[in-house]
């Protein structure tokens, strides 16, 4: 039994955001009902690579496990009636159609609220509904290019770069999941529900730590500076004679016992690294000070000897080997969920676990009739809505 056992959530989410986001509630006991529509999540035929069993991409197994699936075509009103049944006991409704998309079907949050006061409503755009931006599509990647996060990103000199991941869509649905279990809680209170209106932007524009605030006290633009903190040194990537170590003295302490494991004792007493304000004014000198005590080491025994004696140090590893690591492992970061590998959930609660091996991504439609059936719909009836194509699926 999950923390969230007995709570049913509706999922019209595609692609990213709202799939990891429900991905998580699933993961922590929600019933998680995804409705895709006729041409199913875009995201089944992002690839290669393709699981060969099902014909799904990578990028959807990625995201939707833990979830029953069907399909309905809301355009149609039958569709559309058969949601409202849906929603008739549902705690969720997550969705993330462009803004004024639900309200065209009357089945914006002002109409569903009447009908289900309890209903928590959590939308997901890429600029919300209103101001200058309001109504526009918003993709992770061009949102990273608006919000200012792509300028902090890159080598440094050089131009701004995307972020290797697709933070942005990740960060809101981790913020969505954060607002729907604030919204759960608060019902218990005043027993109404609520609409949680999550945008990409907004999402990406708070992340913008540290920068936005340098800027604030400043008045500096920042700009891209590679590996390293713009704010602590040494916080960087270094080179050694095997892997690549990171690095990251964030105190004079951590600075102290790093020249000692090294034998660079010299550095303690040099003026230009003797605290922290002095190090992060002479960036350039201290990497290269550091640079020939770090070369006869290599960085997966470096990082060790470094950790054990309290400095933040790891091997700068790729992604076969993170999820090849014993740790990953020891922690559930790295599972099977029914012939599926898939990461883990990091959130570790100790009487109501998560368990992200309980089901495998739905094929698409696959839970068509099991869930309808459960609404009280007759086979004639469940029939009736495929032959009018309003459901689709098994």
């Amino acid at each position: 039994m999950g923390a969230l056992d007995g709570v049913k959530v509706i999922d019209l989410t595609r692609v990213l955001g709202g799939p990891f986001c429900t991905q998580w509630l699933g993961d922590h006991g929600a019933d998680v009902i995804k409705i895709e529509p006729p041409q199913g999540d875009e995201t089944r035929h992002w690839g290669p690579p393709f699981e060969e069993q099902t014909g799904a991409a990578s990028y959807f197994i990625g995201v939707n496990r833990n979830k029953r699936g069907m399909a309905l075509d809301l355009r149609q009103q039958a569709g559309r009636d058969v949601l409202l049944r849906l929603l008739a006991d549902a705690d969720i409704l997550i969705e993330n159609f462009k803004p004024g998309g639900m309200e065209k079907w009357g089945l914006g949050f002002e109409t569903l609220k009447e009908q289900f006061p309890r209903l928590i409503h959590c939308r997901i755009s890429g600029f919300g509904a209103d101001g200058p931006y309001g109504g526009l599509p918003g993709y992770d990647a061009v949102v990273q290019a608006q919000s200012g996060l792509m300028s902090v990103n890159g080598e440094a000199g050089g131009d701004g770069l995307r972020l290797g991941i697709p933070l942005v869509d990740i960060g809101t649905g981790l913020s969505a999941l954060a607002g729907l279990g604030m919204a759960l809680y608060e019902r218990e209170k005043s027993g109404q529900g609520q609409f949680l209106d999550m945008t990409l932007q907004d999402v990406a524009v708070s992340l913008l730590h540290p920068h936005a605030a340098n800027y604030f006290l400043s008045g500096k633009v920042p700009a891209p500076t590679g590996n390293a903190h713009p704010n602590i040194t040494p916080y960087d990537v270094f080179p050694t004679k095997g892997a690549k170590i990171y690095i990251a003295a964030a105190n004079d302490g951590q600075f102290a016992r790093l020249c000692n494991v090294i034998g660079a004792q010299e550095l303690l007493s040099d003026p230009r690294f003797a605290d922290h304000p002095a190090r992060n004014r002479h960036k350039a000198e201290i990497a290269e000070a550091l640079a020939p005590f770090l070369s006869d080491w290599d960085g997966q025994a470096l990082a060790e000897a470094l950790m054990a004696k309290a400095v933040p140090a790891g091997p700068v590893l790729n992604v076969a080997d993170v999820t090849a690591d014993a740790h990953q492992h020891h922690r559930a970061m790295v599972v099977e969920a029914e012939g599926v590998k898939t990461l883990g959930n990091p959130i570790k609660m100790s009487r109501t676990p998560a368990d992200p091996t309980r089901a495998r991504p739905p094929a698409f439609g696959q839970d068509t009739s099991a869930i309808l059936t459960e609404a009280g719909y007759s086979a004639e009836e469940i029939a009736a809505l495929r032959e009018a194509g309003a459901a689709l699926g098994d």
